[in-house]
């Protein structure tokens, strides 16, 4: 649920600077359609919660230490928003989402040690992070 709720709140300081701002930004040839981000990061969100349940509901003694992990990125990746749409710094996006993909390795192989199936739910979000920084910083050349 709460991967739900911040992705809810990304998107309400995203979604007026689409029609506006994005609209204007020069965009790679492999830049998706607006209308896929929507459904892609609702999925992704979804899959983050059931990962992290596993995590709530395991009993190890590094369980706090990834539910930290988890929190710092889930914090990286609203930020992420704020800074690549509110603040319209593609630049400085960049350099957060960097910092963001390299929380969820590190949240990812915290989150296999303590139960393999909630690391393993993470890669997608890895992969489409991989993908959102790619397209980030290739905004961020073309503007």
């Amino acid at each position: 649920m709460l991967p739900l709720i911040v992705g809810g709140l990304s998107g309400y300081f995203t979604a007026s600077n689409i029609a506006t701002w994005y609209v204007t930004l020069n965009k790679p040839f492999f830049n998706p359609p607006n209308y896929l981000f929507g459904p892609v990061w609702t999925f992704l969100y979804l899959i983050m919660g059931i990962s992290l349940g596993m995590i709530i509901n395991a009993k190890h003694s590094n369980k706090n230490k990834s539910l930290i992990i988890f929190s710092i990125q889930l914090v990286l990746n609203f930020f992420w928003s704020v800074i690549f749409f509110s603040l319209q710094s593609p630049g400085w996006a960049a350099v957060e989402i960097i910092t963001l993909w390299l929380s969820i390795i590190y949240m990812i192989l915290n989150f296999y040690k303590i139960n393999k199936w909630s690391g393993l739910l993470q890669i997608p979000y890895l992969l489409w992070v991989t993908f959102a920084s790619v397209l980030n910083i290739s905004i961020y050349v073309l503007n």
